[in-house]
């Protein structure tokens, strides 16, 4: 356990150090959703149809731009193997690797989506859903998208092999988190069922992604 929290310490500390994959996450999803009001023009009951649907698919498009940096660095400077040959499984490396992941981009981007949310007239009352949404969400998209990351490190171009592998794997959490939104809005209904199905896609991919994502790492360092 103790292996497990350094490394995850260490991948946020280099995270944050570097800065520049935060920074350009955080400023592509702000440009998104500044420019749509733009596009749109001023219909504000049309932006606040429209504000959940487009927070999702700007998280979603800022996300992938740090994915490719997740296992690129160790394996260039030959720290993945050392970590492959370590005391914790190559399974619990992706997994320290895509937690800490999830902790320096996709929390920064739930964490500000209230005030760009304002941007597109989102009801303040669908803040705290599409929130919980996005936070349950991003899980789904560091560990489904580490998958693609250990597949394309030897490319030259990851950042667009990333984009086209990982992005079908992530319809179904846009679906049902854009779904659950939806429905908080326009009662009568529940959101809950929807929520849930968020939540198992999230668990899936936390079990499913390491053992992908290592699989793809041997296969890489052979």
């Amino acid at each position: 356990m103790k292996a497990f929290s350094t490394l995850v310490a260490r991948e946020v500390r280099l995270a944050v150090r570097e800065g520049s994959s935060i920074g350009t996450a955080l400023g592509f999803y702000l440009i998104v959703v500044a420019l749509v009001p733009l596009a749109v023009g001023p219909d504000l009951n049309l932006l606040g149809k429209i504000a959940p649907g487009v927070l999702w698919i700007g998280l979603l498009l800022s996300s992938l731009l740090s994915l490719g940096r997740v296992f690129e660095a160790d394996f260039e400077d030959g720290s993945l193997e050392v970590l492959a040959l370590g005391r914790l499984p190559l399974e619990l490396v992706v997994v320290a690797k895509s937690f800490a992941h999830w902790l320096v981009s996709g929390i920064p981007m739930v964490l500000v989506t209230p005030f760009v949310g304002l941007l597109l007239n989102l009801e303040l009352t669908a803040i705290p859903v599409i929130m919980a949404t996005m936070l349950v969400g991003t899980i789904a998209i560091s560990f489904l998208g580490s998958i693609a990351a250990a597949l394309t490190i030897r490319s030259r171009r990851s950042g667009v092999l990333v984009a086209v592998m990982v992005l079908p794997l992530y319809i179904p959490t846009l679906i049902y988190g854009v779904t659950t939104i939806a429905i908080t809005l326009t009662p009568p209904g529940s959101p809950l069922p929807s929520f849930l199905l968020l939540c198992a896609i999230s668990l899936a991919s936390v079990v499913l992604g390491p053992w992908a994502s290592a699989v793809a790492l041997r296969h890489q360092m052979q």
